[in-house]
Parts: structure tokens; C-alpha cells; sequence
């Protein structure tokens, strides 16, 4: 049975500010909360094996073996070897964006002008490709470990044409979404808007990281028995551990 958040297993909190970015590793049997504070918040996110970063979170398995478009409680993010990097344990957001992709620099110039360091300080505009390469590059890794990314509190559908429709004021302050870690994972986050936010200023959101020892699942897990196909991806991710 996964523990649930409280005073007693809680290991760290930190916030991290609207534009910035941070990467940590997390060991298998704990959890992450992220809550979006202010309301309105993106946090594009990469994850990585923390013992062999070859394998990565990859975008299409984690969608076509749980036939889906978008992540919520329940669904698993898996790595492109077919084992399960993280679970979702808990949403009260209810849809996160999968498709998207990340702001470039180009992008965030275009939508919100130019404000470098030496003008802005630190209020530049940062974007989250070049602010993900400076947490990559922490690890030893760069621009062609960049995958297909998360984008937690954001929500993008798609309509019978083909367009793609970002959804405004989609997540509320005080939503939040908890991972659990079925492996030793590098996460890599940054905390820039989304690139089809409309809002035409520069202000991205804050959100809050909590982590704590939750434990491992067992049989029972709601992730594991989500989906046929998550049964096989911990089984897969369990033989490392045994």
C-alpha cells in the first residue's frame, strides 16, 4: 500500500519560482507532489534512469500502451525499454498535456519579446528547451537526450481536423499531482509557460515540490491494474530490483 503524504514522511520541500528550472534524482519507493500555487502554472518535465540515463521517458509507448492522449491518476509513465520511470497516484487535475512539446528561445522572443540577463537580470526570459540543456548538462547529458516532454496543468486537445486547442485557466491554485517512482529517476523540470499559452505576457508560475517516502506497490496497485499493459510494465521494471 503507497503512504500518503504527511508531516511524519515527508523528506523535502522546496519551491520553485515561475521561469525556473531544477533537476534532482528520486530512488524508487518515494513520491513527489507538485502543486500549482498561484493557478495557471506549466511544468514541462523529462525523466530519466537514474542508473543507466539511456533509458528515458518516452512519449509514444507511455500513450499507445494505455490508449491515451493525456495523463491523469492511474496511467504510468513508461521508459523506452518498457519499464514503468513513474506512477501517477493522485490528480485533481484531471488531464496533462502530453503532445506539446517545450518553448524555445526563438518561440519566447517572438510571443513575449527580448529580455536578456544583462537587460532584465533576473527577470530575463528564459525558455524551457535552453533552461532543460543547462539542467541536462549537470548529468553529463545535452541537446540529443531532449524527448518528447510532460507538461503538467496544462491541457491541449485536439479537434477532428487536426488543430490543437490549449485550454485557458485549466488548472486552479492549490491543484496538484503525485508521482510515484518505480525506479531510481532523474527529473528534470522547468517551470516555464506552456508553448501554445495564449496570455500574451511573460509570467510564468510557481509551483511547490514536496517529496516523501511512500513505499513500493503491491499487487493490488490501482496503476499496476489500471491497464492490462502496466501489469507487464512493473513486472519488467521489478526484475531490476529483485
Amino acid at each position: 500500500m503507497t503512504e500518503p503524504l504527511s508531516k511524519n514522511n515527508l523528506l523535502w520541500e522546496e519551491m520553485l519560482p515561475g521561469c525556473a528550472h531544477w533537476s534532482f534524482a528520486m530512488k524508487r519507493g518515494t513520491a513527489l507532489r507538485i502543486t500549482d500555487v498561484e493557478g495557471g502554472a506549466n511544468l514541462s518535465a523529462l525523466f530519466y534512469n537514474q542508473e543507466e540515463k539511456l533509458e528515458r521517458y518516452n512519449m509514444p509507448d507511455t500513450l499507445k500502451a494505455q490508449h491515451t492522449a493525456h495523463l491523469t491518476t492511474g496511467f504510468v509513465l513508461y521508459s523506452d525499454m518498457g519499464r514503468v520511470l513513474a506512477s501517477i497516484i493522485g490528480d485533481s487535475v484531471g488531464w496533462h498535456d502530453t503532445i506539446s512539446g517545450m518553448s524555445n528561445a526563438a518561440l519566447v522572443e517572438k510571443k513575449y519579446g527580448k529580455a536578456d540577463y544583462q537587460q532584465a537580470r533576473n527577470a530575463m526570459h528564459r525558455n524551457a528547451r535552453d533552461s532543460m540543456l543547462i539542467e541536462l548538462g549537470k548529468w553529463g547529458l545535452g541537446k540529443r537526450d531532449i524527448v518528447p516532454n510532460v507538461n503538467f496543468f496544462s491541457k491541449v486537445s485536439c479537434d477532428e481536423s487536426g488543430g490543437l486547442h490549449f485550454a485557458a485557466n485549466h488548472s486552479k491554485a492549490g491543484a496538484f499531482v503525485e508521482l510515484r517512482f518505480e525506479m531510481n529517476v532523474l527529473v528534470v523540470l522547468s517551470a516555464t509557460q506552456h508553448p501554445l499559452d495564449p496570455n500574451p505576457g511573460y509570467a510564468p508560475k510557481p509551483v511547490l515540490l514536496q517529496a516523501w517516502r511512500c513505499g513500493t506497490p503491491d499487487e493490488s496497485d490501482h496503476c499496476r491494474n489500471f491497464r492490462p499493459e502496466n501489469a507487464r510494465g512493473f513486472h519488467n521494471t521489478e526484475l531490476l530490483f529483485r
